[in-house]
């Protein structure tokens, strides 16, 4: 297969781990109704991650972009979310450009460790220790939010949110296995830092996806 076609099929089709209508249930836009895009593929690693069945992408559909647009438009949302797995793992530019076309606001959910791809309306950084945000990604993002899973995660958030846009909203979550540990902490951290705000994940509380 000549290379340029791999290129175009690597773009125009992406591996989609599953795709949901739901409540958006953490950060910024928390409570809206919103169409999730999970890519498939991650080599972050994270030890804590809730979809480690993501991770594989060859376990997982490649579908057309085209027809992940058409399934999005099927719901009366328009507020697409891609997430992952790592999104930025492929070009995101003919997704995002065939959800703007569709009526969609588009939003991503990333690590921030590979380039940005797409043109985005809202770009969410969630760091991990894992694998670093690249920092060129950091200065774009509309909003951080940094997963606490003990103590010392307050200094790496720091890290972090000195290097943001001034117009960035930082949010502080806590790990859900570790919640009854670390909300406490985090509730006193943002009391004494006022500039953070407390992201819930509420999805898990609704039992929706």
């Amino acid at each position: 297969m000549q290379m340029d076609t791999v290129k175009t099929l690597a773009t125009t089709a992406l591996p989609v781990m599953e795709a949901f209508y739901t409540i958006q249930g953490e950060g910024y836009h928390q409570g809206k109704a919103a169409y999730f895009i999970r890519l498939a593929g991650c080599n972050v690693g994270c030890v804590w991650c809730d979809v480690k069945e993501s991770w594989d992408a060859e376990k997982h559909p490649v579908l057309n972009v085209s027809d992940i647009v058409k399934e999005a438009a099927k719901h009366p949302g328009r507020l697409a979310i891609v997430t992952g797995g790592e999104p930025l793992m492929y070009n995101c530019e003919p997704l995002t450009d065939a959800l703007h076309a569709a009526g969609f606001q588009t939003n991503i959910e990333t690590s921030g460790s590979y380039p940005l791809t797409g043109e985005w309306d809202w770009i969410c950084v969630s760091p991990k220790k894992f694998k670093a945000p690249l920092p060129e990604i950091l200065p774009l993002a509309d909003e951080l939010k940094v997963v606490i899973f003990n103590k010392s995660d307050f200094d790496w958030a720091e890290k972090y949110a000195a290097k943001v846009n001034s117009r960035c909203k930082l949010y502080l979550q806590p790990e859900w296995e570790k919640s009854p540990v670390v909300t406490p902490l985090i509730v006193e951290y943002i009391k004494e830092h006022p500039e953070w705000e407390f992201s819930l994940q509420i999805h898990k509380y609704i039992h929706v996806p």
